[in-house]
């Protein structure tokens, strides 16, 4: 009688177990996940090669697995999407997080408590974004001509020098007159020239402050230590700063108040921090645009003519920028924003709260989103020749209604897209007016090529890149 029962039971069983292993390869199939580069050290996993150079590493990711892959580094699971797949996902999802993805690089390289960074982020991003909006640019206009023209001052009728410090030495002092306080911390030659040494050790090393212990990058903690003891002492006088003309706050001064509703221990390092971002992007975009300018001498060409029917011949005479000239010289905005395009960052990232699905991949809770603007900007169906340089590709795009080409994602996207786009697209703008006004430009080296070592902000440039200049009267 048993073993009937045995007969009979067994097909049952078989059925309901091959019912349970379908099930479970199909729930399999459904969670696929991404390819996943994994390295072979635990814990470091693939982070000494992707440390390496890594957009190089992420071409030949791309190249072998595809456009979405995985990364296993230094204990975390990074999720890239080089190509338009997972766009409105990473923009639009709610499953995604900007801040828990940039709190652990926040506390490294500014010190800020996690939970503090979290209480503050929003208020600070809606006061940023309203002080910082396209209605309040024509504030910035005439402030940013009359300190560009003190800084070329600054640099004589003549000289030579490398590009990247040409540029530093504009922009460094223009946009902490502005944004913090009138010379608050260049108030004499040896304290500038500290002040760039170790404002440019913290900047060249910030992505590796941002994944690495502090106590590894020596040279990269003393410039830290260094910036954040000058601004402890420059607090009072950032406060006590007010406009002559309409006693209006500067943006560093409406920061501090809202820190001081919620602490007043953290000042410094907000003041790093936003010295940084208002820094690290503006000054390699401003010498990338010039660089490209020069080297292409038919957009050269273009630009001067338009300057001199726009200001005329270049004189002794400090000539005003003002909204309606800067309307008339529309393509010095099309070759920055094509500048951005293909000097754009090799990453942006989220956190991903729960799984979410890009394409037929499951991306599982935990993971670092990355989104590439970098590769992106190179999908021909969007940019035809994406690797040209060719300005007039912007004339489609509706600048006047501030919307950019489709796909153009180097400011970011979604909730938090980066709030002071509009200033630097205006400074850069103004400040390649005035250089070009003003001098004679010539770049005594070729255009070098975009340094590989880094995915966070604009690329570098590998190599030198001379600038002479020469007083055009």
């Amino acid at each position: 009688m048993m073993e009937q029962n045995t007969e009979l039971i067994s097909p049952t069983v078989i059925i309901a177990l091959g019912c349970v292993v379908l099930f479970l390869c199909l729930q399999r199939k459904n969670l696929r996940r991404p390819p996943c580069i994994k390295g072979w050290i635990p814990w470091i996993g693939a982070g000494l090669e992707l440390g390496k150079a890594p957009l190089e590493f992420i071409e030949k990711a791309r190249i072998k697995y595809g456009p979405i892959f995985t990364v296993f580094a230094m204990g975390n699971r990074m999720t890239f999407v080089t190509e338009e797949e997972g766009i409105n996902v990473f923009l639009k999802s709610k499953e995604v997080n900007f801040e828990l993805a940039v709190e652990t690089p926040v506390y490294r390289t500014a010190s800020i408590p996690k939970n503090i960074f979290l209480t503050l982020n929003e208020k600070l991003y809606i006061m940023m974004k309203g002080k910082m909006g396209t209605f309040n640019m024509h504030q910035f206009t005439g402030q940013l001509t009359e300190e560009i023209h003190e800084q070329l001052e600054n640099l004589g009728t003549q000289g030579t020098m490398g590009l990247t410090n040409f540029v530093r030495h504009l922009l460094y002092p223009v946009t902490v007159n502005i944004l913090f306080n009138k010379g608050l911390f260049l108030t004499h030659e040896r304290k500038m020239k500290e002040f760039y040494q170790h404002f440019q050790a913290y900047d060249e090393g910030f992505e590796y402050g941002s994944q690495m212990p502090e106590w590894l990058l020596r040279n990269w903690s003393k410039s830290k230590r260094w910036l954040l003891a000058l601004f402890e002492k420059s607090i009072p006088d950032i406060k006590a700063c007010r406009s002559a003309k309409d006693n209006s706050v500067t943006l560093m001064q409406a920061v501090l108040e809202i820190l001081e509703m919620e602490t007043n221990k953290l000042n410094p390092n907000y003041v790093l921090l936003m010295l940084w971002a208002s820094l690290s992007n503006t000054v390699p975009v401003a010498f990338w645009t010039l660089a490209f300018v020069l080297s292409h001498p038919d957009v050269h060409k273009t630009i001067m003519e338009g300057i001199s029917t726009v200001f005329g011949t270049a004189s002794k005479d400090k000539i005003k920028v003002t909204e309606k000239e800067l309307k008339k010289l529309l393509f010095i905005k099309w070759c920055i924003l094509e500048t951005i395009r293909l000097r754009a960052p090799g990453i942006i990232t989220r956190k991903v709260m729960k799984p979410i699905k890009i394409l037929n991949f499951t991306i599982p809770s935990g993971d670092l989103l990355m989104l590439s603007p970098f590769w992106l900007h190179r999908n021909p169906k969007y940019f035809p020749e994406p690797e040209l340089f060719k300005p007039e590709r912007w004339k489609k795009a509706n600048l006047e209604k501030h919307a950019f080409l489709d796909c153009f994602m180097a400011f970011g996207g979604g909730k938090f897209q980066c709030p002071g786009r509009w200033f630097a697209l205006l400074e850069i703008q103004i400040c390649i007016i005035l250089i070009l006004y003003k001098y004679d430009c010539t770049l005594l080296d070729p255009l070098p090529k975009q340094s590989y070592l880094h995915l966070v902000g604009v690329p570098q440039p590998d190599d030198q890149c001379r600038i002479e200049y020469k007083e055009r009267i």
